[in-house]
């Protein structure tokens, strides 16, 4: 199960970001990603760039509330060229702004509403979704599992597993704070996970002080 880490808090980008992924670079970390909001358009092609040059995969993930404001972060993702695009749910417009550029896109089944993201929906409409999805063209979704609020998490992820059915990737995000959790996730079919703000926090590893220590304890995790 792959490990992405998010150069983010609280759901945004971190201000100094390419200064901790000069901090992070000595881990080899091979997936690496940011959210679409928190700094502005040139940082996070400055960033993107980076986490290129360093050697892992780059993802961006929508947070944005608005149609209108995840479809422009659809349009910054293929301008800067990210690998892989995390989020939204107007699949069919976000497709269309992408226009067949070269990235992966992975939305969000479900219900998401509000900042920081919770999650409505039950396992049966995440499940129908993540067929639709891949329908439509996904690489497979990215589900915000443990911000679920009218469900198990671990219903959700079985049932994004049954409905991806080896066709896509499925993606956990939001509130991976724990080996138990990150355990939990691979054996209910999960294909890569993300963490950003228990890392920043201290979360992960409430006895280590330094980032580094809490990435280190998160790969050895997973």
């Amino acid at each position: 199960m792959d490990f992405i880490f998010m150069l983010t808090r609280q759901d945004q980008t971190v201000e100094d970001c390419l200064e901790v992924l000069e901090e992070i670079r000595p881990l080899g970390l091979g997936h690496i990603g940011f959210k679409d909001i928190g700094v502005d358009k040139a940082t996070l092609k400055t960033l993107n760039r980076a986490i290129k040059d360093a050697g892992a995969l780059s993802y961006m993930e929508v947070v944005s509330e608005t149609p209108e404001a995840a479809l422009n972060s659809a349009r910054v993702a293929a301008e800067i060229g990210v690998d892989r695009l995390l989020g939204g749910t107007d699949v069919a417009g976000i497709m269309k702004q992408l226009n067949g550029a070269d990235l992966g896109f992975y939305p969000f089944p479900g219900r998401p509403s509000g900042h920081p993201t919770k999650l409505g929906g039950d396992a049966a409409l995440v499940e129908r979704q993540c067929r639709e999805f891949l329908d439509m063209g996904c690489a497979g979704v990215d589900l915000l599992a443990y911000r679920a609020t009218e469900a198990e998490p671990l219903d959700l992820v079985r049932a994004a597993h049954a409905g991806l059915a080896g066709r896509g990737s499925l993606i956990c995000a939001g509130s991976v704070d724990s080996p138990e959790r990150i355990r939990a996730l691979k054996e209910a079919g999960c294909d890569a996970f993300t963490i950003g703000s228990a890392a920043f926090a201290g979360a992960f590893s409430p006895r280590k002080g330094t980032l580094r220590g809490q990435l280190s304890d998160i790969l050895a995790a997973c």
